[in-house]
Parts: structure tokens; C-alpha cells; sequence
């Protein structure tokens, strides 16, 4: 089998591991940078040429789509996924998850738990309202476009939230208001869907004085057991937005587990050394799984 990896940097770990997996499991890997490809469409049916030549004998593609190109990133999936070529990943799941509004839309509608969210068009002088719709201070303020803990403001006060609000809104950057839930003590849980399956989870402590986790911001990571309420949030998440892969982020609260974020092109790094499992692996598994069964093309949602 003929599987490529559609990344812009071959030398992330994320690509090397899922590489080294592919070949590992006795098929044929080759990545394919995703911005440099021509998405040819004509009546003899879809086409894509990358550095000049015409893509064939793709059996599978595993997407690792950045924040940055998304748009680009995904007409280039749906291109193979009508090519007949099967995506680890559909184009429109990755669509649907990194549209943070939308993808929290979508959660909330499939009942599990999050923080208190509140989204408003810009209006001079709603801000103190926007504050109260989550509960008051402290709050979260974080941009629609912002990855890995950037865009993401704690305001301590009332007062800080609505400057910080108003600057957001004086720069027309779109943003959402979240409630501070102060007994996860600057922590979250990662959870990795594979399938259908959590095969692997870890927790991850924010730096010192930073309420961020991310682990590009500081943070440290150690394995951690999912309780029965915490693996049934993470899969409903990865279900609800349609993600056979995914990262899910969740915190732990007094009222249960909270889900903040579903990532489709989640990192391989932090989850793979702070568990020990060969979470590459897994994911091949699933490709060859899913290949290998019949009527595993499917129909292109709009």
C-alpha cells in the first residue's frame, strides 16, 4: 500500500514517527507538501500534480493539515478524497474542528460538558454584558484563529476583561469569552482518538505562573488514566465532529470534564513520550484497517 503523509516539513516529529510507521508496518511512505500542489479539476475528473508531476497510486493520505493553510490544506484532501484515495482524516471534519466557534457549536448541541462560552458581533460598549454571560471574572479571552496557547488571555478582573475586549474588538479580531474554571489549577488532560478508541492520554501542567498547558508554552506532561466520564467526553467529542483521529482537550472540574478544543492534527510528540505507546502505529492500523474493508470511500459532504 502507497500511503502519504501530507505535510509542509518532513523533519517534524509528528511526520518522521509517522514515516518510520509506514514503513515499519512493510508498505510505501512518501510525504507530500500539501502547498505545493496543483489541484487540477476538469471534466476527465479530479487531478492533483506536485512539483510537476501527476499524483497516482495513492492508496491512503494522512493529512497534517497547519492552522495557517487551512483552507488550501483541505481542498487539497478533498481533492484525493475524491480521487477515490482514503483520508485518516475527511476534509470536512478538519474544516468543522478548526472553526473553534463552530466546533464548540456542534459540541454543545451533542450535550458535553464545556466552559461557559459566550460569542457576540462587535458592539462598543457590550462588553460588561459579554463578561456576565460567563459568569463574571476571572475569564478567558481567547481568539478564534489562535493555536498552541497563542490569542489565550486570563483577565483577573472585570475591569481587565473588558479592556482587553474592547482592544480585541477595536482591532476587528474575533473572539470568544470563556469561564475560568479555577479548580483545574492551570492543567488539562489530552486525550488521542484513534478509531473510535483512546489509545493514549496524559496531563498537562502548566510552567509556573502560566494558567497555559500547552507544552509549547512551558508545560510538562505525564501519563494519566482516564476516568469512565473523561474517556466517554473524548470520544463523544471526536464522535460529534465527525474526527476518526484527534486530539481531544479537556479539563477536570468540579461538575465533570470539560471540553476545550478537538484537534485534528494533533502533535505526536508530547503524547508518545509521556505515554511510551506507539501511537504512529496505531494510526496505521487504522489505515490498513479501513482500506481493507469494503465500500471505505466516502461520500464527499459539503
Amino acid at each position: 500500500m502507497k500511503i502519504a503523509i501530507l505535510s509542509r516539513n518532513s523533519h517534524l516529529y509528528s511526520t518522521k514517527r509517522l514515516h518510520e510507521a509506514i514503513l515499519a508496518a512493510g508498505h510505501e511512505a512518501v510525504i507530500i507538501d500539501h502547498s505545493l500542489c496543483d489541484i487540477i479539476i476538469e471534466q476527465e475528473g479530479p487531478s492533483i500534480i506536485y512539483k510537476g508531476e501527476k499524483v497516482i497510486g495513492v492508496d491512503a493520505i494522512i493529512p497534517r493539515i497547519g492552522a495557517s493553510v487551512t483552507f488550501y490544506g483541505t481542498a487539497v484532501v478533498r481533492q484525493f478524497e475524491l480521487m477515490g484515495t482514503f483520508s485518516a482524516v475527511e476534509s470536512q471534519a478538519i474544516v468543522r474542528s478548526r472553526d473553534k466557534l463552530r466546533s464548540l457549536q456542534i459540541l454543545s448541541k451533542a450535550g458535553l460538558g464545556m466552559p461557559k462560552t459566550a460569542f457576540t458581533n462587535f458592539s462598543k460598549g457590550g462588553e460588561k454584558t459579554l463578561i456576565e454571560h460567563v459568569g463574571g471574572a476571572p475569564l478567558i479571552i481567547k481568539l478564534l484563529e489562535g493555536t498552541q496557547g497563542l490569542g489565550v488571555v486570563l483577565a483577573e478582573t472585570k475591569k481587565a476583561g473588558q479592556s482587553v475586549i474592547e482592544a480585541f474588538h477595536g482591532l476587528k479580531a474575533r473572539i470568544i469569552v470563556q469561564e475560568f474554571i479555577k479548580e483545574a489549577k492551570g492543567a488539562d488532560i489530552r486525550a488521542f482518538i484513534v478509531n473510535g478508541k483512546v489509545v493514549g492520554a496524559m496531563k498537562r501542567q502548566g510552567a509556573e505562573g502560566e494558567f497555559r498547558s500547552n507544552l509549547h508554552r512551558g508545560g510538562k506532561a505525564t501519563v494519566i488514566k482516564l476516568s469512565r466520564a473523561e474517556k466517554q467526553a473524548a470520544l463523544g467529542a471526536a464522535k460529534a465532529l465527525g474526527l476518526d483521529i484527534a486530539g481531544v482537550d479537556m479539563l477536570q472540574s468540579a461538575r465533570g470534564p470539560l471540553i476545550l478544543e478537538v484537534n485534528s492534527s494533533p502533535g505526536l510528540e508530547g503524547i508518545e513520550k509521556a505515554t511510551g505507546i506507539n501511537i504512529a502505529g496505531e494510526i496505521i492500523k487504522f489505515i490498513e484497517e479501513s482500506v481493507n474493508k469494503k465500500g471505505t470511500k466516502r461520500k464527499i459532504k459539503e
